[in-house]
């Protein structure tokens, strides 16, 4: 049985899974790789606590689920579980993309 690691960012770090190219649509039209530049589109699959400030802890605005826009160099990619995953601060999130499915329950829907 395969073992599943379970991994928690700390504080304003998010992880991310980067969208396979053929799944990031700019207005319903696929973009080519020699025309697209960055930002990358990813969905967030974990969140941290939040930042510490002033013994105050803030939370994040992203949540897991969502569907971000972030820089292209942003993050820094770990091996997560058998998938190539980002680990950033939430700082680096450039928008959440809003009305986009991001489960196969909330597509069929």
């Amino acid at each position: 049985m395969p073992h599943t690691m379970n991994v928690r960012p700390l504080h304003d770090r998010i992880i991310v899974e980067r969208l396979e190219e053929g799944e990031q649509l700019i207005g319903g039209i696929i973009i080519p790789d020699s025309a697209r530049e960055k930002p990358q589109q990813g969905t967030v699959i974990a969140v941290g606590d939040g930042k510490i400030t002033k013994d105050t802890r803030v939370p994040l605005d992203v949540k897991a689920g969502d569907r971000i826009l972030f820089g292209k160099y942003s993050g820094q990619e770990i091996r997560l579980d058998g998938k190539d995953v980002f680990i950033m601060k939430e700082d680096d999130v450039l928008a959440v993309i809003e009305g986009h499915p991001t489960s196969p329950q909330q597509k069929k829907k």
